[in-house]
């Protein structure tokens, strides 16, 4: 029998490629350096890190340049930072960059008359950023709902074949459970440092 032409030029039912989520490199603002800041400057301090660029100096792992070097699709977080590093680690790639993508929102308790490094900040609005505390930003309901859409986004693409996404660590393990609650297994698991990286392939 005769195939029609949509019958034809159907593809035919492939398995999704595999989905890389990779941490960015090392930012140029060290979040341990001094001076201790108030929260205020801390909140000025963070707007500032959100639009800086990674630290001069590095280049991509030749790992992570090694697994990315199939992907048919490069995104990433439209920040400096996350872009530059899908640039070192995809040289040759069109990447797409989206505020999809962006870190979860650091929003410091405004807590009087102390004064932290930018590092014990960072821990202190992450922690109440949890529990509800979002100042001008972000809260964690409207972050959780982006992580499910940057999930549906992801897995789109990876009809596509390999995924490469390079975007921030808070957010990134936002991910990692709605990635698996839809079926994909992280493969391997390079942790939460600059430059690491997690495989996740779907399991039908």
């Amino acid at each position: 029998m005769t195939q029609s032409p949509s019958e034809e030029t159907q593809a035919p039912n492939k398995k999704p490629g595999p989905i890389i989520v990779a941490r960015h490199g090392r930012p140029a603002l060290d979040r341990s350096a001094g001076p201790r800041l108030s929260w205020q400057e801390y909140k000025d301090w963070w707007a500032r890190y959100e639009i800086g660029s990674l630290a001069e100096g590095q280049e991509a792992p030749q790992k992570l340049k090694d697994i990315v070097a199939d992907s048919d699709v490069v995104l990433s977080s439209s920040r400096p930072r996350a872009r530059e590093t899908a640039m070192k680690a995809a040289p040759w790639a069109d990447i797409e960059s989206s505020e999809l993508f962006w870190e979860a929102n650091l929003p410091p308790p405004t807590w009087e008359r102390v004064r932290f490094l930018p590092k014990t900040w960072n821990i202190l609005a992450r922690a109440a950023w949890l529990r509800g505390h979002k100042l001008d930003g972000e809260g964690i309901r409207e972050a959780e709902a982006r992580a499910e859409q940057a999930v549906d986004y992801l897995i789109d693409r990876a009809q596509e074949g390999q995924v490469f996404l390079a975007a921030h660590g808070w957010f990134n393990r936002m991910l990692r459970p709605r990635l698996r609650k839809r079926g994909w297994t992280c493969k391997q698991d390079g942790g939460d440092r600059y430059w690491s990286y997690r495989l996740y392939t779907f399991d039908e």
